[in-house]
């Protein structure tokens, strides 16, 4: 079941198939052969403050880097990076999309300016590639899909020439390796992508994890991205749970604020039934949100509701998990603007069992019919048939 709500996003793999193989592949910070000793460790310093939500401090390393070097893209590139994570962190908010746009193109512009002397200068082709990457990325967010694949396909071909060039850079592996891995797995759990990828390289899933592998360990610059692409890989598609739990731990323990981390170190304590790590951590992100602490949105706080009314649920103390459900069913009704999110079939489903057994089987029945009313997610229907016959028991 956790398993399952944390692949939500897998549903729609066929409309994204080209931006999961391409704008990931646009993720890295490049080995720049003219990066002054400052500018490399502000950039540095700088990435790790995006990582960990401090933006004010973020921004500031680039404004820095920018002032000194006008004329190389490193500082504009992580200053764009900087909404990026604004808006992958305040996911209720457009806020922040003219701007990030605006920093987009600045960065092109930048590298197309080096480019027009010199069009196999790396860093200009990298920060390009990154640039289109993050701007394909961002249309997919927001569901405009023409733009999307074309920035797909472009940041692509961006890859194949820096590959020619540096085929050994581990920041380069990152890109590698992940297209070597979706372009051979997408096509198996997805049949009607496989025309999508008749002209495309074929793709290696064994390679391309050792690819991430080694970025993570090795790459200058792109080691944290390869291990969240890793984290990604593990939780959502190889189903290793104990190997994203580790790379999960080591990214929370670094960047303690960053909210994607935290959920995602959640949700492995979840699949490995870590219970009683499980029950507070999700508590700990609960508590964050009521906090208001950046990056914690109503759709975080939805997620631990649940995860915490879950593990209580576990534990038998159905009273104290029933009050979680309620409130995750609350805001469940308020985000949920396209039908019933699995979140919320579950979450019925639960209090129907909770409700079985309590001995109210009248009340039970109710979920169990509001649950088939529903759209089947997964074996919801399955299950509110099977308790609808016999009542649930543990």
């Amino acid at each position: 079941m956790p398993k399952m709500l944390g692949n939500i996003a897998n549903s729609r793999v066929k409309c994204l198939v080209i931006l999961f193989l391409f704008f990931y592949s646009t993720k890295i910070f490049p080995q720049w052969p003219v990066m002054k000793t400052d500018a490399d460790s502000l950039v540095r310093l700088g990435a790790d403050y995006i990582y960990n939500l401090e933006f004010d401090k973020a921004e500031e390393c680039f404004k820095q880097v920018i002032n000194r070097y006008p004329a190389l893209p490193a500082g504009y590139f992580l200053d764009a990076m900087v909404d990026w994570w604004k808006i992958t962190s305040f996911r209720n908010t457009r806020e922040f999309d003219n701007s990030f746009l605006k920093k987009i193109d600045k960065v092109i512009q930048v590298c197309d300016n080096i480019l027009d002397t010199n069009e196999y200068e790396i860093s200009a082709l990298f920060f390009k590639g990154g640039a289109i990457g993050y701007r394909g990325r961002f249309h997919v967010v927001r569901e405009n899909w023409f733009r999307a694949a074309n920035d797909g396909y472009s940041a692509f071909r961006i890859l194949i020439k820096c590959l020619e060039i540096a085929p050994n850079n581990y920041d380069i592996m990152l890109g590698t390796g992940i297209y070597n891995y979706f372009a051979e797995v997408l096509p198996e759990q997805n049949p009607a992508i496989k025309p999508l990828m008749l002209f495309a390289p074929k793709g290696d899933r064994k390679l391309g994890i050792l690819q991430l592998h080694a970025s993570a360990k090795y790459a200058r610059y792109a080691s944290v991205e390869a291990k969240l692409v890793l984290l990604q890989i593990y939780y959502d598609f190889e189903k290793d749970f104990f190997a994203a739990y580790n790379i999960a731990k080591e990214l929370i323990e670094k960047y303690p604020n960053n909210p994607v981390f935290q959920r995602y170190y959640g949700r492995c304590l979840v699949s490995l039934y870590y219970l009683e790590e499980w029950e507070q951590h999700w508590k700990m992100i609960l508590e964050w949100y009521n906090q208001k602490k950046p990056g914690y949105d109503m759709l975080t706080a939805r997620e631990a509701l649940y995860y915490v009314g879950s593990a209580l649920f576990e534990k038998g103390v159905y009273e104290e998990a029933l009050s979680y459900f309620y409130k995750c069913d609350e805001f469940s009704r308020k985000l949920d603007k396209d039908g019933p999110s699995a979140f919320m079939i579950y979450l019925n489903l639960k209090v129907g069992k909770i409700y079985d057994l309590q001995g109210k089987r009248n009340y039970a029945i109710m979920q169990y019919n509001k649950v088939l009313s529903w759209k089947n997610y997964r074996d919801s229907h399955e299950q509110a048939k099977r308790y609808l016959q016999i009542p649930y028991t543990r």
